[in-house]
């Protein structure tokens, strides 16, 4: 038994020496876990703060207007004032607002009040619901006293029933094509270099953004049949309506294609092993889940946080393939997302090629 615990100790001895023997590794067991905790921390919350909210104030009555100041004075609704229903509809639809308030003409006499919420994300819906609806009621009493009570019609737009799987399943797609692509985009050039063979194919008659288009092409035929797949489970299984254009969302899928593989260019530029790789894979898709929008509202995360979103292309691609499946948006509803994932990707494919030696 003695020799066995002998023998057993020298093992351990030998792993941890050539665990922490490359500096790559001990940066992968330290910081990883440390910056995923932060990221978690902050942004991991459904908290309604700072949610958009427009207003409709079709009474301008001294009692609506009150109700206004009331949703505005909280700190947890940035307020929007829009002249109309169809202006109000509309930036709803955009995404650009979160919810809408609607006072009616006759207010006055009759108080009540209509709270829209954007049901494509059915967990911020309901909290932005809740909350706006406890605050209207609990002003208008304190106001109003033995005044009849008000009532709040709450109606959620695009998914009215608020199915958990029409808000999830749209980011499953994205979800599975930023691991996938990224992943594989990144093994298959660490690979090469594992293999001793990026140096003949570096040395070969070929220019290197051939070689990055020979690996990048089969990785995107991958991701989008992957799209595909998913879509038609999403709508033919769970029943998910799907009412934009198609034309959108492969326009969106072929922009955020090139961002995820340009984020695995990257990530292979920086990796010497397909373990190395795979790992700062994780470091670099953990964040952009997080700080995408897909499970947390943006709009609750610290003002940091909110800043690293700018550069998240999962971000935008959510916008897309949510209003595509939900909203029925086309191509002239995201020009702001597109163009965004259209510049981060070939950020990343060009920081990628001025990086592969």
């Amino acid at each position: 038994m003695s020799a066995a615990l002998a023998r057993l100790a020298a093992l351990l001895a030998k792993e941890a020496r050539q665990l922490l023997r490359d500096p790559r590794m001990r940066f992968f067991l330290v910081v990883p876990p440390l910056f995923q905790l932060v990221v978690f921390g902050y942004a991991a919350t459904f908290e309604v703060r700072h949610a958009e909210v427009g207003v409709v104030d079709l009474a301008r009555s001294e009692g609506s207007r009150a109700l206004v100041a009331a949703l505005g004075a909280g700190g947890r609704f940035r307020l929007h004032v829009y002249r109309g229903r169809a202006e109000a509809a509309g930036a709803l639809v955009r995404g650009e607002v979160r919810a809408v308030v609607v006072f009616p003409h006759d207010f006055a006499r009759r108080p009540r009040v209509q709270v829209l919420a954007d049901g494509s994300d059915s967990n911020s819906a309901l909290l932005v619901l809740g909350q706006a609806g406890r605050l209207l009621r609990t002003a208008w009493a304190a106001r109003a006293g033995a005044a009849p009570p008000l009532a709040v019609e709450e109606r959620p737009w695009f998914n009215q029933a608020l199915e958990d799987r029409w808000f999830f399943v749209p980011g499953v797609i994205a979800n599975v094509v930023l691991i996938t692509v990224l992943v594989l985009t990144a093994m298959a050039v660490v690979r090469e270099r594992e293999g001793g063979t990026l140096e003949q194919l570096l040395v070969a008659p070929v220019g290197r953004l051939e070689l990055v288009l020979g690996k990048l092409l089969p990785v995107a035929a991958v991701g989008l049949a992957d799209v595909a797949l998913i879509v038609a489970v999403g709508v033919g299984l769970f029943g998910i309506p799907f009412r934009g254009e198609p034309l959108e969302l492969l326009a969106g899928t072929l922009l955020f294609l090139l961002s995820a593989q340009g984020l695995g260019l990257l990530v292979s530029t920086w990796s010497a092993t397909q373990r190395q790789a795979l790992l700062l894979s994780f470091l670099v898709i953990m964040p952009l889940v997080v700080l995408s929008g897909f499970a947390f509202p943006i709009e609750n995360m610290p003002g940091p946080a909110q800043a690293l979103t700018w550069a998240n292309p999962l971000r935008y691609y959510l916008v897309v393939v949510r209003g595509a499946f939900l909203k029925g948006t086309g191509l002239a509803d995201h020009p702001f997302e597109l163009g965004m994932m259209a510049a981060l990707g070939a950020a990343a494919v060009a920081a990628s090629l001025a990086r592969l030696r």
